[in-house]
């Protein structure tokens, strides 16, 4: 369970920011100067004044090193291996822990084979299927199950949804895709799986992937020694995702918040927080109060070829329309979302030789913060549509 640790009276939003995968976000505008590596800016009209938190994101964990297949992490003596001491050290430097606190965790780490296995590269290439997909994450057992949750707990969904500006449909669809609102969180120790993949993560091309497990852990190791949970018992994915959202445990000290002002964060156990802090997160990652995920509109071939896969849209209504781009009805549905950055999308259905073309707002690509898949944040949007239509709530997208 975790207690808010800090309070500002303003709406924050970070400099540099990580998500649950540790994508990087840009900074805003703002007219304000910056505080403590942070920039203020005015709650938007949509919202009732609300505090977004978005910390800094520390400088990453430079000692220690990752190598696939390895298995020996201590000494004969049980001391940490010499990369792994000086990565306890850093860490309690960096962080200002006492460094008997980070190595006495760090002994309690175990490899576990499995998280190596399940991060591990499939052999071949698999072919991307859109629709496999979206059947997978928008099936009747989510639909049902989202409208439940919704009902259940309707009140707090709504004022989550109006202090901060995110529609409930996508609050609930989030955790649909993420956990089956709940029902399947994980059971590894994340020590244990952090541990594993930031030591030991199963493809040594990608060395990137184990600087971010080792940046985790450290922020577990943070976590623990704020009392903000036990890191030695606590579990989740086997990439060390926790709660009913999955936080990593960089999020949860960067974006979880108190839904229910009992002064603790409990995303494991509380809809409330868990509600709010995935609010607050795509808040900090550019989510825009009353504009939709997708723009109504007809793309044309050469709009088509302007998918760049990023997770930041680029491109100006103008661009679009000098390129074809074309409203889907009536004048009436044009709206604010002509004056906000946009991207095409790309759905692909390689078995099936197909590609379903979208346009993005802000708001896709603040979902795209929590997974950087296309596939991921298109099926929350659909997922959304469905559960609002069942709940006579009206279309996010």
């Amino acid at each position: 369970m975790f207690r808010p640790t800090r309070i500002l009276q303003a709406v924050l939003i970070a400099l540099s920011t990580a998500g649950c995968a540790s994508t990087t976000s840009q900074a805003p505008s703002s007219d304000t100067k910056p505080n403590n590596g942070a920039v203020f800016l005015t709650p938007t009209k949509n919202t009732e004044a609300i505090t977004i938190k978005a910390l800094a994101e520390p400088q990453s964990i430079q000692a220690g090193q990752s190598r696939s297949g390895r298995t020996q992490f201590f000494k004969l003596n049980g001391e940490l291996n010499d990369d792994i001491a000086a990565y306890a050290q850093e860490v309690a430097t960096a962080r200002d822990i006492p460094l008997d606190l980070v190595t006495d965790i760090l002994q309690q780490a175990q490899y576990n084979e499995t998280a190596a296995r399940l991060m591990r590269p499939t052999k071949g290439r698999i072919k991307r299927s859109w629709v496999t997909y979206k059947k997978r994450n928008v099936d009747p057992a989510r639909i049902q199950g989202g409208v439940q949750f919704w009902q259940k707990h309707r009140l707090a969904l709504e004022q989550t949804s109006k202090d901060y500006g995110v529609p409930p449909s996508i609050i609930v669809a989030i955790l649909g895709v993420e956990t089956v609102y709940g029902k399947i969180m994980g059971d590894f120790k994340v020590l244990d799986a952090l541990f594993t993949l930031g030591f030991a993560y199963p493809d040594d091309s990608r060395p990137e992937r184990g600087q971010l497990f080792r940046d985790q852990l450290a922020d577990l190791i943070e976590l623990h020694y704020q009392g903000e949970l036990d890191a030695r018992i606590a579990q989740g994915s086997f990439a060390g995702a926790m709660g009913m959202s999955q936080f990593m445990p960089g999020s949860l000290i960067r974006y979880a918040v108190d839904g229910n002002g009992d002064g603790r964060i409990d995303l494991r156990n509380n809809p409330a927080d868990a509600m709010a802090s995935i609010a607050n997160f795509l808040r900090a990652h550019g989510w825009e109060p009353g504009l939709p995920v997708f723009a109504p509109v007809e793309l044309s071939n050469a709009n088509k070829g302007m998918v760049d896969g990023g997770i930041y849209p680029k491109l100006s209504w103008t661009q679009l329309t000098n390129a074809g781009a074309k409203m889907k009805g009536q004048s009436h549905n044009a709206g604010p979302w002509q004056q906000a950055q946009l991207g095409v999308v790309n759905l692909v259905d390689e078995p099936r030789n197909t590609t379903e073309y979208r346009l993005g707002t802000p708001n896709f690509f603040a979902i795209t913060h929590y997974n950087r898949s296309y596939f991921y944040a298109s099926s929350v949007a659909d997922l959304a549509s469905e559960l609002a239509k069942k709940m006579g709530y009206g279309n996010p997208n």
